[in-house]
C-alpha cells in the first residue's frame, strides 16, 4: 500500500478527533473569555486546527480528496454550531444572573422630565389669548438707546426717570430697557395705521428685591391704534384678557395714574384673593399725542391705547403664589408643580 493510500484514513480520524476536541472545549467554556479561546484554538482563521485540518485537503490524491473534503465541511459546520449554543448558554446564564442580582424590593426611581419654565409657559399663553384678539407678537432688543426708552416716550432729558439710579445704563446714551414700550416705537416707526401688537420680554430696573419687585422682571406689552380708539376699547381689552387667563370670576379695577407716554393714565389692579387684597397687575392709557408725533402718525386723525402687564404677577396671581423669588432660584421642588 503507497503512503498516499495510508494517508487518507488517517487524515479522517484526525477530523474525528478534531470534532471531539473542539465539541468539548466549547460545552466546557465557563464563560465569554473561555468560549473566545476556544474558538480561536478550532475555528482560528490563521492558526485555528480547523485552518490545519484544511490545508491537509491539499496534500491528499484526487479519490481521496472529495470523501474528506465533504467530511470537512461537516466537521467545520459541526464546530461553528457547538459554538454559537456555547455562546447562547453563555449569554442566557449572565442574564439570568444579572436578574437574580436585581432586588425587587427596592423602591423604584421615577425618571425626572423637563419641564418649560412657569413663566415660559405663562408668557406663551398670553401670546396665545391676545393672538385671538387680534394682536401680533413683536420683539425688540434689550439694550436700548435713549431716543426709544426715553425721548420718543415723552420723557423728556431732565426727566427723573432718566436717572442713573433708576436705570442700568451700558453707556452714556444706552442702557437695559427699563420697559417694553420701547418696542411699540419702533412698530409704529416701520408700520401704519392700524397697529395692534403686543410685545414681550424681559425689563431692568434697579429695585430692592422682596415678595414682588426684582431688578429683572418680565413685561408684556400691549399697543392698539387706529382711528376712534377709545378708553373704553383699552378697559373692555384688558377686562376680557383677565377673564381669558385668570378665570371668569376675576376682578379687575382702573385707578388714575400718570405715565408720561399715556394720557388718561391707569393704574390696572387684580383682587388677589378672597380677603379682598389688591395687587397692582400693570399700567395702561391711551397713547400720548406726543407719542404718536415723534413716530409720524397724526393724533388729529389717529388714536390708540397701550398696556404693561407684570408676567410674573400674573402668573403668581393665577397659582396662588406669594413671593416672586423662587421662579429664579431654580429650585427643582418649586419648578417641579408646572
Amino acid at each position: 500500500m503507497s503512503s498516499a493510500d495510508s494517508s487518507a484514513p488517517s487524515a479522517l480520524d484526525d477530523l474525528e478527533r478534531l470534532l471531539i476536541d473542539g465539541k468539548a472545549a466549547f460545552e466546557s467554556a465557563a464563560d465569554a473569555d473561555a468560549l473566545e479561546k476556544a474558538r480561536v484554538t478550532f475555528l482560528g482563521l490563521k492558526q485555528g486546527r480547523i485552518k490545519t485540518a484544511q490545508e491537509v485537503l491539499k496534500t491528499l490524491p484526487g479519490p481521496d480528496r472529495k470523501a474528506y473534503g465533504q467530511r470537512f465541511n461537516a466537521v467545520k459546520t459541526a464546530l461553528e454550531e457547538a459554538c454559537e449554543l456555547a455562546r447562547l448558554r453563555i449569554e442566557s446564564g449572565q442574564a439570568s444572573q444579572a436578574v437574580a442580582s436585581i432586588d425587587l424590593t427596592v423602591p423604584g426611581a421615577a425618571p425626572r422630565f423637563g419641564r418649560r419654565h412657569p413663566l415660559t409657559q405663562t408668557a406663551e399663553e398670553l401670546i396665545d389669548i391676545f393672538g385671538r384678539m387680534g394682536f401680533s407678537l413683536a420683539r425688540g432688543p434689550e439694550i436700548e438707546d435713549t431716543f426709544h426708552n426715553f425721548v420718543a416716550l415723552n420723557i423728556p432729558e431732565h426727566h427723573p426717570a432718566r436717572e442713573p439710579l433708576d436705570n442700568f445704563y451700558v453707556t452714556p446714551g444706552t442702557l437695559l430697557r427699563s420697559q417694553t414700550s420701547t418696542v411699540q416705537i419702533r412698530v409704529m416707526k416701520k408700520c401704519q395705521p392700524p397697529v395692534r401688537v403686543v410685545a414681550l420680554g424681559r425689563v431692568y430696573r434697579p429695585d430692592a428685591v422682596d415678595a414682588t419687585h426684582s431688578f429683572m422682571f418680565h413685561q408684556i406689552e400691549g399697543l392698539y391704534v387706529d382711528r376712534n380708539v377709545t378708553m373704553a376699547n383699552l378697559k373692555s381689552t384688558l377686562r376680557q384678557f383677565a377673564k381669558s387667563y385668570l378665570g371668569q370670576d376675576v376682578t379687575v379695577r382702573f385707578r388714575p395714574s400718570f405715565f408720561p407716554f399715556t394720557e388718561p393714565s391707569v393704574e390696572v389692579d387684580m383682587q388677589w384673593d378672597a380677603s379682598g387684597r389688591w395687587v397692582e397687575m400693570g399700567g395702561a392709557g391711551m397713547v400720548d399725542p406726543n407719542v404718536l408725533k415723534a413716530v409720524g402718525f397724526d393724533p388729529e386723525i389717529y388714536s390708540g391705547f397701550a398696556f404693561g402687564l407684570g408676567i410674573e404677577r400674573l402668573c403668581m396671581r393665577r397659582h396662588g403664589i406669594d413671593d416672586i423669588r423662587p421662579f429664579y432660584q431654580n429650585d427643582y421642588r418649586f419648578l417641579n408643580q408646572f
